[in-house]
This record gives C-alpha cells, structure tokens and sequence, in this order.
C-alpha cells in the first residue's frame, strides 16, 4: 500500500471534499486521479462508494453555483478573470462560448470531463441566463455522472491500479522526478507560446487615435470586429465601418477578408 493510499484512506472524504473543491475553483488540482484512487479503495471496502458521490457532489456544486451567480451579475467579465490564469488565454473564451451555444444545456454535464472547462461553465450558464433551477439539476446530475465513471473505473480495475501504484513506489524520487519534469516542460512550452503570442500582439497594435487617423485617410483598410456575443451584446455599439464578425465564426469569413488591404482587428 502506497502511503499516498494510506493517507486517503486515513483522510478520506475530507481529502475528496477539499480536492475536488479546489479544482472547482479553477485551481491546477485535476480531481480525476484522486477519484480513480477512491475507486479503487471502495474496490477493497476501504471506502464506501455511494458516500464518494456525495462528497463529491457537495464540494462541486455550491461552488459551482457561486461561479453561475457571478456569471449572471458579472458577465463576461468573470470569464475573462478565469482565462486570464489559463496557459492558452487567447482560445479559452471561444472554446467555451462555442461549446454552450452548440450544445446548449448539455453542456454543463460535458464540461465536466473537460479539464479547464468545468470551471468555465457555470459563470457561461449565468451569463447566457439559464434558469439557476435548471443549472443546479444539471450541474448536480454531471457531478454524479462525473463520479460515478471515474469512480468505477478505479473501482473495477483496483487490482491494476494498486500495482501500478506500487511499481511507482518502488521507483521513488526517480518517479517523483520524471513526472515534475515532464509537467515542467509541457508549462514552459505553454508559457513560451503564450509570451511570444503576447509579444506579437504588442508589436501590431493601435491605439484609437492611429486608428482615426487611418480611417480619415485615404488608406484602404478593412476593419473586423471580433467580440465574443456575450460582449457585443453589452455593448453593442461599432466602429463606423467594421465587420461584425465573432470569433468563433472568423474560419467561414476569412475569403472575404481581402487580400491587398490593411486589416485591423478589435476585440474589446
């Protein structure tokens, strides 16, 4: 027994409880790995199975529903504070808006197994108005299901689980290395991309004043306006001549954009 295992054992819920409500909060904890764990310890009657889904779901949802409620008083604001902290800002908010408007209720079940996204969920239901009845049942229900097919799995395949854990064991700081190595990499790389996107944002902007100066000139320019819809619709003003085209519909624009013109781009 791995004494990560013993610990959850001795600790158990509280360590669910604590876990999976960090990783609401948008928190770098993915609960998926501790959930298996649990599984598999109520594989071996360490733990009881239906009391994992209830802690699970009483560390999710009323953090999720204080996110829904600053999703519907903040708007697009309070997404933009949570991918603010995400290592691919520049997707983060047309990944989740895609999402909702494509599958509309459903999605607060589905973001639950996708890392990032089940933070960004509740504050997108608050924002495009879903009744807060309807959020609580659905966010309720993904939470249980969420539980339920990583619990089982480790449940199932405990025996396998607990031998991998203890290969991993037997190699001790070497593991421990390899793993914050391969996580260091993969935030630098991240880092990295995101620091040049930044930089070569930085490099082409205009402030309003260049921007005035250019369209009372005799320069042939082609503005786009990018806002997300949750954005235009709170402000739903544009500049004199820019193209209304969202971000998450820019792939069908782009052959009209033209070829030999300068083109401006604003998002906010």
């Amino acid at each position: 027994m791995t004494e990560f295992m013993q610990f959850l054992i001795e600790h158990g819920y509280l360590l669910i409880f604590v876990w999976v409500a960090l990783d609401q909060l948008g928190l770098p904890l993915p609960a998926i790995p501790l959930i298996l764990a649990a599984g598999a310890l109520a594989g071996t009657g360490e733990l009881t199975f239906g009391w994992i889904i209830v802690v699970s779901v009483l560390a999710a949802v009323p953090i999720d529903v204080c996110w829904y409620l600053l999703g519907r008083s903040k708007g697009a604001k309070v997404l933009n504070l949570v991918c603010s902290i995400s290592l691919e800002p520049d997707f983060c908010v047309r990944n989740t808006e895609q999402l909702f408007f494509k599958l509309g209720l459903s999605s607060v079940i589905i973001a639950k197994f996708l890392p990032g996204l089940q933070t960004l969920a509740p504050p997108m239901a608050g924002l495009t108005g879903m009744k807060m009845s309807t959020f609580v049942v659905l966010d309720v229900l993904g939470t249980v299901i969420w539980t339920c097919i990583f619990g089982s799995i480790g449940f199932i395949f405990h025996n396998e689980l607990e031998l991998i854990a203890s290969k991993i064991t037997e190699l001790g700081a070497v593991a421990a290395y390899l793993f914050l190595a391969v996580v260091a990499i993969y935030i630098g790389v991240k880092l990295l991309r995101r620091r040049l996107f930044l930089r070569s944002l930085r490099m082409r902007r205009l402030d309003p004043i260049e921007v005035n100066k250019r369209m009372n000139s005799d320069e042939d320019i082609h503005i786009i306006d990018l806002r997300h819809r949750s954005d235009y619709d709170q402000l739903p003003q544009m500049i004199p001549g820019a193209v209304r085209v969202p971000m998450e519909a820019i792939d069908q624009h782009y052959q009209h954009i033209p070829k030999n013109a300068d083109i401006i781009l604003y998002c906010s």
